[in-house]
């Protein structure tokens, strides 16, 4: 595994496949080598979705503390266009997005605490795999607008090709998130 930081203690981590002439194979999660990375990761709960629409937008969520995730994403089948929010109050980055293209080929995203994070599918029939480091609670669920237009995200596709949930296209804007934040830096 190659990992790089591509934004604000956002991790890139490239997939080292072992080819043969039957396929290849690959190490996808090893502790002991994030760990030697200075990426302490354990994960708790493994999710998983399946969108069938390519333009599928899901976030921009997050949890609010004691409940923050880290969370690791990779694609298991199709493509994603991936934003990872800087939602750390004391951080240089706090408001502040980035965003990596994954697909089941490329390798996942390492995403810390305090960063809102969400997705949109570029291709029909997406499988996406999420571990995370803390467990789902209701309670301290939350989300920002995946259009809020002081983040100023430029997602790939044109604006009516997006599909979305009744919960994603009602969530806080940005203004909103930092006039009642209560996250830890």
């Amino acid at each position: 595994m190659k990992i790089k930081n591509i934004f604000s203690d956002v991790h890139f981590i490239e997939f080292e496949n072992h080819n043969d002439d039957r396929g290849y194979f690959r190490e996808n999660f090893n502790y002991k080598t994030l760990l030697k990375n200075q990426l302490d990761f354990t994960s708790v709960q493994d999710n998983f979705s399946f969108s069938k629409k390519k333009g599928t937008i899901r976030g921009l969520h997050f949890q609010t503390s004691p409940y923050q995730q880290a969370k690791i994403i990779y694609v298991l089948s199709g493509c994603i266009f991936d934003v990872f929010v800087d939602i750390r109050k004391d951080s240089s980055t706090f408001g502040q997005y980035g965003s990596v293209e994954l697909n089941s080929e490329n390798g996942y995203v390492f995403i810390p605490n305090g960063f809102a994070h969400g997705f949109c599918t570029l291709e029909d029939n997406t499988q996406v795999f999420y571990k995370v480091d803390n467990y789902y609670n209701s309670e301290n669920d939350s989300g920002i607008l995946w259009n809020d237009v002081d983040l100023g995200i430029e997602w790939p596709l044109d604006k009516g090709d997006y599909v979305l949930s009744e919960k994603d296209s009602t969530l806080q804007n940005f203004l909103q998130f930092k006039e009642g934040i209560n996250l830890k830096s």
